[in-house]
């Protein structure tokens, strides 16, 4: 309990420290928000969004689950990108992986983990879909870091898929995908992908997967 009441003791010095820089800080934070980002990232403690990336509140808006995964029949998710894109108008979407991720370690792990089978189940299918390049790295350390980086390269494809952002891109030409590594050991960042829609790789995988007949859908709910 003792650590319980010193949150609430915490959050004054907080509240205090803010008013002491920026009397109107809470009055302007509260009429309303105009992130520029959205980041997905993994649940994990050691990785708080905002902090990270310099930020102030308000200024990015943050899905976090295990792993940093974007399930395509997750309504969470979907939910999120749509607010995001339709109503906020986020110019960026950030997939931030991080070395050490307890999820994608279990990914490799056979062992029955209950209810996390399922989520982690999409994990493994990205293991699946890079086998060879990952079976071929003699270090288990980084093939770990490696399994890492190309579950982020994968999630983000899983954004440029959903149909909320491709249309978003018709209107407009945002958002912008990247894919990034957050590392525990020193703190920084790796962008990994500084726009994921001009990667080569991302583009000829992304055509696939192109709803070429929204255009054509939307001509109709014009008319």
């Amino acid at each position: 309990m003792e650590q319980y009441r010193k949150i609430f003791e915490n959050n004054q010095k907080w509240v205090d420290a803010k008013m002491a820089e920026d009397p109107d800080f809470f009055a302007k934070l509260a009429k309303e928000q105009n992130p520029e980002f959205l980041y997905i990232g993994c649940s994990d403690s050691r990785v708080p969004a905002n902090e990270i990336m310099g930020l102030e509140p308000g200024e990015v808006f943050v899905h976090r689950n295990v792993a940093n995964l974007v399930v395509p029949t997750d309504n969470n998710i979907n939910a999120v990108v749509q607010y995001a894109v339709e109503y906020l108008n986020v110019r960026h979407i950030i997939v931030c992986g991080h070395y050490g991720c307890g999820g994608v370690r279990a990914a490799l792990d056979s062992h029955d983990m209950g209810q996390l089978n399922a989520w982690l189940q999409t994990l493994r299918d990205v293991y699946r879909l890079h086998r060879d390049e990952l079976d071929s790295i003699p270090d288990e350390g980084q093939r770990y870091r490696r399994l890492v980086e190309l579950n982020v390269i994968e999630q983000c494809i899983n954004i440029m898929k959903i149909d909320h952002v491709q249309r978003c891109w018709q209107r407009t030409g945002y958002p912008k995908v990247h894919g990034w590594v957050y590392d525990l050991h020193n703190g920084r960042l790796v962008d990994l992908l500084s726009n994921a829609e001009e990667d080569n790789t991302v583009k000829d995988i992304l055509a696939i997967y192109n709803l070429k007949l929204l255009q054509q859908h939307n001509s109709f709910n014009a008319e």
